[in-house]
Formats: structure tokens, sequence, C-alpha cells
């Protein structure tokens, strides 16, 4: 069982570098300066982790945090900023290209394959398909790939102490959740930007990476002191006794649905854009922040109530 382990935890972060390199080569293609290799410095600390977590602790996470998910974001965040800017700016004048589900693009693989070749010019050939596909494409498809890989890489890395199979369940089943509301945002919010708007691309980029920091955080589902509500429930404080209700509020008040809607109206409001999906997600996000208000103000009066009546109870008559 600790080989298994062992082998889950250099099999994730052996990954979570395989998929920052491609986007570091990726950004080297774009912008065509191999300066920008120097972005693999960045892997550093996620290899120099790997090594302290094999040695020290046999491969296990950690309880309320996942440095090799920090690290991993770390690594590739930088990446795809150059990728989303380089592409809003240059947008207009991007040469014709492929969609990665486009029919001439299969027989373009099928015509490349089918050919005798040496190692050389397949490489080549390699090469010359993965520039043929759209820029937007490559971002969306390192977009979904990073939130995919988070998941599972956060499923295959070993179990922190004290962190429970239930608990582990219950956070991918937020990240599952969390994922794909951030792809939305991400790529329909980008692509409401008809005019090269640089202020706007920047807060939408800082949003989603503020937004990113959820995933290496395990405070949504872990309790710090299980069952000891039942036995002092009446001494503990309202964020000891609600302690996961309460960051999941602020999580979505402050880290995704907040400031979604935030972003959403200005682009309404201030940039005059409007279409269905738009409307409807701000909508959503709006109920979400509205229904997470009303969960506190029913955790503080449950709470209220609950001392009160434990108060009247240790009195004596």
């Amino acid at each position: 069982m600790g080989l298994i382990k062992f082998i889950s935890a250099i099999i994730t972060r052996a990954l979570f570098i395989l998929i920052a390199l491609i986007g570091v080569w990726r950004v080297t293609r774009v912008k065509e300066h191999n300066f920008y290799w120097l972005l693999t410095f960045l892997f550093f600390p996620l290899v120099l982790e790997m090594i302290i977590t094999l040695r020290r602790r046999k491969g296990k996470d950690y309880k309320w945090f996942s440095p090799p998910i920090f690290l991993f974001l770390i690594s590739i965040i930088p990446s795809m900023w150059l990728l989303e800017l380089h592409h809003q700016q240059n947008k207009d004048s991007e040469p014709k290209c492929q969609k990665l589900d486009s029919l001439d693009l299969y027989n373009l693989i099928q015509n490349k394959t089918s050919r005798n070749l040496t190692i050389t010019d397949s490489l080549k050939d390699i090469d010359d398909l993965f520039s043929a596909v759209c820029a937007n494409d490559w971002i969306l498809a390192l977009h979904q790939i990073l939130l995919i890989l988070l998941i599972v890489g956060k499923w295959l890395l070993p179990l922190g102490g004290g962190v429970t199979r239930d608990e582990l369940s219950q956070l991918l089943l937020i990240f599952v959740g969390t994922a794909a509301d951030i792809l939305e945002f991400t790529s329909e919010t980008l692509s409401d930007i008809k005019d090269n708007n640089d202020v706007l691309v920047y807060v939408i980029l800082g949003v989603w990476t503020w937004s990113m920091l959820q995933f290496p955080l395990h405070l949504a589902v872990v309790n710090s002191t299980p069952g000891r509500e039942a036995d002092q429930g009446a001494q503990d404080s309202l964020l000891t006794k609600h302690s996961t209700d309460i960051w999941n509020i602020i999580q979505a008040l402050f880290i995704q649905d907040g400031p979604f809607l935030c972003v959403r109206l200005t682009v309404m409001a201030y940039f005059k854009v409007f279409h269905q999906m738009l409307v409807f997600f701000a909508i959503k996000n709006f109920l979400v922040v509205a229904l997470n208000l009303y969960r506190f103000v029913v955790i503080c009066q449950d709470f209220r109530t609950s001392s009160d009546d434990n108060a009247e109870g240790t009195v004596v008559p």
C-alpha cells in the first residue's frame, strides 16, 4: 500500500510538470522567442516539494492545504496569462487556422500519419499540426486540461493526515462544480470582449487567478474538531461550530460568485454587452450570493438561539 501511494505521488506531480511544460512550449511558439523557456524555472519548487514530501511524509498530502496543487498553479498560470494576453492583442491578425474539432484537421492528421517518415520528419509534422490549431482552441484546451488535472490530481494524491475518504469525495464533487463555473467564466467572458481592452482582460484574468486559489485549500469539507459540537456545543464559538459553512460562504462571496458577478455586471453596464448566456450566468451568480447571505443570517440566528437556550439551561432555579 505504501508503494502505491509513493507511485501515485510521483505520477501526479509528473503530470503537473508535463502540462506546465506544454504551456511553456506553447508560449515560446506563440511569442517566437526562446527567452520564455525561463518559465521552466517555476517547476523547481514543485520538484523540491516532491522530494521533501516523499522523504518526510511518504508522499502524503497535508490536511488543510495542498502544496503540490498550489505550486502547479504557480508553474502554469504565468503561461496561461501570456497566451491569453497575446491572443487578445493579436486575434484580429492571426493567420488562418484549424479548429480542434474540425474535419479538415482530422484529414490533415491522416495524411501526415499515413506516410513513412523518419523520426525527425515525424516530429516536424507533429509540430506543424500543433501550430495549425487555432490559438483560442489551444488556450481553451489548456484551461480544460488544467481543471481536469486539478481534480484527478487531487484524487490521486495520497490522503493527508486527518482527511477521510468521505471528506475527499465531498471535496472532489465541489471541485467539479467549481471547475465548470470557472471554465465558463473565462471562456464566455473573454469572448465577450469585442475590442482590444487590456484593462478588462487583466481584470478577468486576475479574477480567474484569484478563483483558482480555491483548489489548494481543503477548508470546504475538512472538519477540524469532529464530534466536538456534541460534547461542547455550548462553549464553541460561531466560527468553530460552523467553520465549514462559513468557509463555503466566504468562498462564494469573495472568491468565486461575488467577483464573477461584479465582472459580468461591468461587462453589461459599462461595455454594453448583452446576450442570453451572459444574463443567465449573472443571475445565477446573484442568486448564489443572495442565498449564501441568507444562509449566513440563518446560521447566526440559530447559533444565537442555541446559545440562549444553553444559557437558560445552566441557570440554577
